[in-house]
């Protein structure tokens, strides 16, 4: 079984009834989008932010040095060549925290998985092959890590699950071609996609998290 993980919770309000498990990206840690949080409206809606700190782990293209990663980048070619093993138990140690959050009253319908790049890559991993239904899952500058093996056999938990796919049009790290790629795939496999590309790098927009916040507010109406 994969090591629990550790991470930092931001509550909106007393008891919250809603979550958001919130994934960072390649280097940096939970606090990454911590300060979003006021942001985005939800003060009076009771959510119980989630921001997990990944592992620390060699990483290959970065000349083998450590830092905090949901899995290893092999080759920084278009398609990406990562590891899929770290992949699978970064996915598994999310599916943990689901599970202790419905524990904690929360249930997964009612908790949205969101992740930015790396972070992202995992997102879509728990809900494609996870066994907890979301409300929704929110894909922040980031790619399907293998997207050949998603099949259109109508058991996914989350076929229903709304999947909001932002990118940026000058993104030198994750070309926008793979977002553009991953919307496709999962349009033709019938799954629920809003997506929308913003003038920006590999980051986060004012005009973005205006989006975000409205659309977080519809999930937990």
């Amino acid at each position: 079984m994969a090591e629990a993980l550790e991470y930092i919770t931001v509550d909106t309000a007393e008891n919250p009834q809603y979550a958001v498990i919130w994934l960072h990206g390649l280097g940096s840690d939970c606090h990454d989008f911590e300060g979003l949080v006021p942001q985005l409206g939800l003060s009076g809606k009771g959510v119980r932010f989630v921001f997990p700190n990944a592992p620390i782990r060699p990483v290959t293209i970065n000349g083998g040095m450590k830092m905090r990663a949901w899995y290893d980048i092999l080759e920084m070619t278009l398609d990406r060549k990562v590891d899929m093993d770290n992949i699978h138990e970064s996915a598994e140690q999310i599916e943990t925290i689901a599970t202790d959050l419905a524990e904690q009253g929360i249930s997964s319908e009612n908790v949205v998985i969101a992740g930015f790049s790396q972070g992202g890559v995992i997102a879509y991993q728990v809900a494609l092959f996870g066994q907890h239904r979301f409300a929704g899952v929110m894909a922040l500058s980031t790619y399907l890590a293998d997207p050949d093996v998603i099949e259109n056999d109508g058991s996914n938990t989350n076929q229903e699950t709304p999947f909001l796919i932002h990118h940026g049009s000058y993104d030198p790290v994750v070309a926008p071609v793979l977002a553009e790629r991953a919307k496709q795939h999962l349009d033709e496999l019938g799954y629920d996609c809003e997506y929308k590309v913003y003038e920006m790098p590999h980051a986060v927009c004012p005009d973005q998290v205006r989006d975000i916040a409205l659309w977080l507010n519809q999930r937990f109406s």
